[in-house]
């Protein structure tokens, strides 16, 4: 409680202290001094701003409807520069408050002359006071007109590729291939870019803590001077839950001469799997071959040789085989020849 009170007392002694230092006179003489300044500087700028003065500003120009089969020759006008004049409060307006929406030129309604698009002078000079306010004066602009040579693109069929990875859940995996929906698409472009385009890949794709079978929609890459179509492909990803199945598999010796008899200790190894639940069942140990080479025990003197998984389902993740190497016994039953 004291220590309470000590802090409230501190607390308002402070309070006074501040209190006496703006109450002295040269603190107020400066306080009205620094208002004046900055009322004159106010009506500095509101002057200012009445003044007419002239900027650039920049336009941007977008391309609407581009045929699929035609590329530009060159690179077309992307900007339009204007000089404008106005007042100064006008000005301020282009460049702080206000983000100009720019020309759009729609290739539907463009006349197409000789592999040329044109946007006439005119055009261009119409687009531009579109954007700006009545009392604003457009000075210049360039370019003053837009031309855009063209020529005509080949096409055709190529694959799509999904680029992307996919994390699953613990226990979960993806059982099967990535289906991509159209698996091909169509591609526009000159004939040397055409050669040499093989496939296309969808946009980097992480999928992460995958838990059941999901589909996606999915941009495909852009590639310069190329156009596709459809730009964007739908994925479907077979994710399962996976559980643990232990077989017995007989261990085989193959090429051995019909002379010789082979005995492995032990006869069976053990094989454990992780199998889609919904495939549980369809595992056998038909599914599976392990053997030994009659041509590895001639040369072998440990009487110990490893165990080779020689055939094995594709949708069994995360095999282990137990035990990976067999004892063997080489019997032979009748005479060399």
């Amino acid at each position: 409680m004291q220590r309470l009170e000590h802090i409230n007392e501190s607390f308002k002694s402070e309070k006074r202290r501040i209190k006496a230092f703006l109450s002295r006179q040269r603190w107020k003489e400066a306080l009205i001094f620094l208002f004046f300044v900055f009322l004159a500087f106010s009506f500095w700028v509101l002057q200012s701003l009445q003044e007419e003065y002239e900027i650039q500003v920049t336009l941007p120009v977008r391309y609407r409807n581009v045929p699929p089969d035609i590329s530009f020759i060159q690179t077309p006008p992307r900007e339009i520069r204007a000089r404008i004049k106005d007042k100064g409060s006008v000005l301020l307006n282009y460049t702080v408050g206000q983000n100009f929406s720019g020309i759009d030129i729609n290739m539907k309604d463009i006349p197409e002359k000789n592999g040329v698009v044109l946007f006439s002078e005119k055009e261009v000079e119409s687009g531009i006071m579109k954007q700006l306010i009545a009392t604003t004066n457009l000075l210049s602009f360039e370019p003053r007109r837009i031309e855009a040579p063209y020529g005509i693109r080949m096409n055709k069929t190529v694959p799509v590729v999904f680029d992307g990875r996919v994390h699953t859940e613990p226990g979960f995996f993806v059982c099967g291939d990535i289906v991509v929906d159209p698996p091909i698409v169509e591609v526009y472009a000159a004939d040397a870019v055409l050669d040499t385009l093989r496939s296309v890949k969808t946009v980097h794709t992480e999928i992460t803590r995958g838990d059941k079978t999901l589909t996606r929609l999915i941009q495909l890459q852009k590639i310069d001077g190329v156009s596709i179509e459809p730009n964007a492909v739908s994925i479907t990803v077979p994710i399962e839950e996976f559980t643990e199945k232990t077989l017995e598999i007989p261990v085989v010796c193959t090429g051995t001469p019909s002379r010789y008899t082979i005995r492995t200790f032990p006869a069976v190894v053990k094989i454990t799997g992780s199998v889609p639940l919904s495939r549980f069942k369809e595992l056998t140990e038909a599914d599976f071959s392990m053997q030994v080479s009659f041509d590895d025990m001639k040369q072998n003197v440990s009487g110990v040789l490893p165990v080779r998984l020689t055939e094995k389902p594709d949708w069994v993740r995360n095999i282990t085989v137990s035990p990976d190497s067999v004892e063997f016994i080489l019997e032979q039953s009748g005479e060399d020849d």
